[in-house]
């Protein structure tokens, strides 16, 4: 029963309705005691009336209570009355992206820039231990400050239960147009967003609302739902079974960088997906700063699979070819160089956007150092010799980026921890040498200074590589 204008809820006066869904009714109401808006939400009696899922969810607004950032809709009080348990949150002016796609689908750089802040929100609360797993166009709000992303982890979503005797359409409701498809009556999410674990009654983790965010921005990129169906059985088979046309198919202009990212989101098994809101933000800005024009060849979503690295391998093979070449130009009796790079044993390359950096070859082209990385393991740093078969890892180089040799080829510079350091190529201790809150990349020349680049915002800098005071590039 819906609530009337002027009812009060402790020390807020409902104003007027807002909406209503299969989480319950939410109102406009003014807070008495500090003198603001706030937005109410009514939980359905469903919840209202099962402990268990009461215990829940007052324990999830407690941890959702505590994530404090601005792509999140601030939660700011939980409370019960006359039998009905409310939310009070942060309210909100702008149209949700529901709304807005209904109009089409969104320009590029607007997909980045929401992409970005949608993965920054999601990225707080996966660190804070809040799984959304109802992510869709509905539950993020498009407002002036940016996307807001609200119904954190307030519903665990469950695979409906049909008896065999009874027809899909009894216990489904298959509602047309842009409306999207749940389950009458069960709190369950949506089943275009789900990921294939959420659809097959597996517990859902921060990769499952990955999975749900590919989903989100294929249609703001295309207009169209990544798997659609006209009933709940044939939406979650399309989740299941298939994969969606590639964005660049249906929109040309688009950078091939975004279908990149969007398939590295939507792959069948988790472990297959990229493994962190955060990741995905960065290979966005990598997209928004032109590091991916329309028409170029996206690289292969980061995954943990035989075919990444058998692509990676390839991609190694032909920049070894082109080195050999280039050093073999005007020399008559070189001898011709070939060789093959496998990435470690359990290991994947990350060569891709913000994260480890390309690999590079020392000053001869004799060596190479990369970054590699496996699902419980920071990327660090690796050094293979041409001539030999296997890389060798150098220890003590976790969560390394942007390795960088030194001219004489007996050190490699490098990034880790918001620290420029340094380690010997024969192995040893790391040095320290200056802070860098946000690492870009740097060389190191032959006289053993190094310039390089602690923040994409800031200008460059130098340091000695023996150490001491760092400053301006640009200063003498």
């Amino acid at each position: 029963m819906g609530l009337t204008s002027g009812t009060k809820l402790g020390p807020y006066e409902i104003q007027s309705p807002l909406g209503a869904g299969g989480m319950g009714e939410v109102y406009r109401a003014r807070d008495t005691r500090l003198e603001r808006t706030v937005a109410i939400k009514i939980l359905p009696s469903h919840l209202s009336e099962n402990a268990e899922a009461q215990q829940r969810f007052e324990r999830e607004a407690r941890t959702i209570s505590s994530l404090n950032h601005p792509n999140i809709c601030t939660l700011y009080d939980v409370g019960h009355q006359d039998g009905m348990h409310f939310l009070v949150m942060e309210y909100l002016e702008g149209e949700t992206l529901a709304d807005r796609l209904r109009k089409g689908p969104l320009p590029i750089a607007q997909i980045l820039k929401c992409g970005m802040e949608i993965c920054e929100g999601l990225e707080r609360a996966h660190r804070g231990g809040v799984v959304h797993r109802d992510l869709k166009p509905g539950n993020i709000m498009l407002t002036k400050s940016g996307a807001k992303l609200m119904d954190f982890g307030l519903a665990k979503p469950a695979v409906v239960r049909v008896d065999s005797s009874s027809s899909l359409t009894v216990t489904m409701s298959t509602p047309a147009g842009s409306h999207p498809l749940t389950a009458a009556g069960t709190v369950m999410g949506t089943f275009q967003y789900m990921s294939p674990e959420q659809v097959e009654g597996k517990e859902a983790d921060a990769r499952s609302d990955i999975f749900a965010l590919g989903a989100v921005l294929y249609e703001m990129a295309t207009g169209k739902r990544a798997f659609e169906g006209k009933t709940a059985a044939s939406a979650m088979a399309a989740v299941l079974e298939r994969s969606p046309e590639a964005i660049s198919l249906l929109q040309p202009t688009a950078p091939a960088g975004l279908d990149h990212v969007v398939q590295g989101c939507l792959a069948k098994e988790p472990d297959e997906r990229w493994q962190s809101a955060g990741d995905i933000a960065r290979e966005l800005r990598w997209v928004a700063s032109g590091g991916s024009e329309p028409g170029s060849v996206a690289p292969a979503p980061v995954g943990w699979s035989l075919r990444n690295h058998l692509v990676w391998g390839a991609a190694v093979m032909l920049l070894l070819a082109a080195l050999g070449w280039s050093l073999l130009r005007g020399h008559e009796s070189e001898r011709t160089m070939r060789s093959f790079l496998p990435p470690p044993a359990q290991m994947s390359f990350d060569f891709t956007g913000d994260f480890s950096g390309p690999p590079v070859f020392n000053s001869d082209g004799t060596a190479v150092a990369f970054c590699a990385r496996n699902q419980k393991e920071r990327d660090s740093i690796w050094v293979q010799s041409l001539n030999e078969l296997a890389p060798r890892k150098l220890e003590g180089t976790e969560g390394a980026s942007f390795p960088f040799w030194s001219a004489d080829g007996r050190f490699l510079g490098f990034f880790a921890d918001e620290h420029l350091k340094k380690i010997p190529v024969a192995g040893g201790p790391v040095t320290v040498l200056a802070e860098t809150p946000n690492p870009r990349g740097g060389t190191w020349s032959q006289d053993n200074v190094i310039v390089y680049d602690p923040d994409y915002r800031d200008t460059l800098w130098k340091i000695s590589a023996a150490g001491g005071k760092s400053r301006a590039a640009d200063q003498v």
